[in-house]
Parts: C-alpha cells; sequence; structure tokens
C-alpha cells in the first residue's frame, strides 16, 4: 500500500489546464493529506530560457496569467469532487532554482512525472535543494497524450477542443474569449 503523506507539492504551466493535466493533479492529490500546486511562469520575473526546453518560456506559450490559470485549476478540482479545504495553488518559479527556499517546504513531497530531459532536470533540481522527490510515471514523450500546445492551436484555429479539457475549463475558455486572445498573439 501507497504511503499517504501529510503535504504533496506538485507543479505545471497548466497552459491551458487539459484532462491529463487534471489526471496527474488528482494522481498526486491521492498521495497526501493536503496537496500544494505551484503553477510555473507565473510572470515574466520568474520564467527564464530552459535549454532542457527552450519553448516553454516564450510569450505564445505562454497566455493565460498565474491568476487564470488558478481559477482553471480549483474550477477543474472542484469539478472532479476535491475539497477545495485539502489543496492551495501558489505561484512557483521553476526556473528559479535560487528561489526554492522562499517557496518549497521542506516537509513535503515533491511529484514529478518525467517525459524528456526537462522532467529528469526538475527532479534533479529538487534533490539538490534536499527535497524528497516521488515520480508518480515515467514514460517516453512519444506517449504524451494530450498537449498544452495542441489544446491552444484547436482553440486558436476554431478545431474541436473541448473534449480535452474539463467541462468547467472549457466554460472559462468561453468566458475569457480565449479563442481570440491566442488569434492576436
Amino acid at each position: 500500500m501507497t504511503d499517504i503523506h501529510p503535504l504533496g507539492f506538485i507543479h505545471g504551466r497548466f497552459q491551458i489546464l487539459h484532462n491529463d493535466h487534471l489526471t496527474y493533479l488528482l494522481a498526486g492529490k491521492r498521495l497526501c493529506k493536503h496537496l500544494i500546486i505551484g503553477v510555473t511562469n507565473p510572470d515574466a520575473a520568474s520564467t527564464r530560457d530552459e535549454a532542457a526546453d527552450p519553448a516553454r518560456s516564450s510569450r505564445a506559450n505562454n497566455p493565460l496569467s498565474y491568476e487564470e490559470r488558478a481559477t482553471m485549476i480549483r474550477a477543474a478540482l472542484v469539478e472532479a469532487g476535491v475539497d477545495p479545504e485539502t489543496f492551495d495553488i501558489v505561484p512557483f518559479p521553476i526556473c528559479r532554482p535560487e528561489l526554492y527556499d522562499r517557496h518549497c517546504p521542506a516537509e513535503a513531497v515533491y511529484f514529478l512525472t518525467i517525459y524528456d530531459d526537462w522532467g529528469r532536470e526538475k527532479k534533479r533540481r529538487f534533490e539538490a535543494h534536499g527535497l524528497r522527490t516521488q515520480v508518480l510515471w515515467e514514460r517516453p514523450s512519444s506517449e504524451k497524450d494530450i498537449e498544452g500546445k495542441n489544446v491552444r492551436a484547436a482553440i486558436r484555429d476554431g478545431r474541436e477542443w473541448r473534449h480535452l479539457v474539463p467541462p468547467s475549463v472549457a466554460k472559462l475558455v468561453d468566458e475569457w474569449d480565449l479563442a481570440g486572445r491566442l488569434r492576436e498573439k
């Protein structure tokens, strides 16, 4: 049986929160009593180019604000039946390891998934700071079912995308006219 940790920490850009993100978040939540969700690239000052994943810092790949992503995450988790008292959403400067001491609770277990060199680099960074990690799964990138860039492109181009995101996220995409915003970029 898997141990239930008092505190877990999971992270991602969530540009746009899709069904695979929700699966990842729920997998982490099942392993802890309280989950902190770190939203990476929360603002321009916290974003840096990364050799292991150079496209992640481009403006086109980060159309949603931290607040919009936090709203999407909260809506999707509550819609999935997660008690909002059992998770928190915080900005997380993954690209700025020198700030981890301010943002990373030492008592948490850091949940990750690994698909590529960027996933391995994040694990290495956490462990270099003495943080406990737990890999939820490691798979080749070819086994990634949904990617945010493809969801964003489908929304922008008017193709079918609603089946790729939780219903609460689809509603927010419409409310915020994300399709129009993506076409402007």
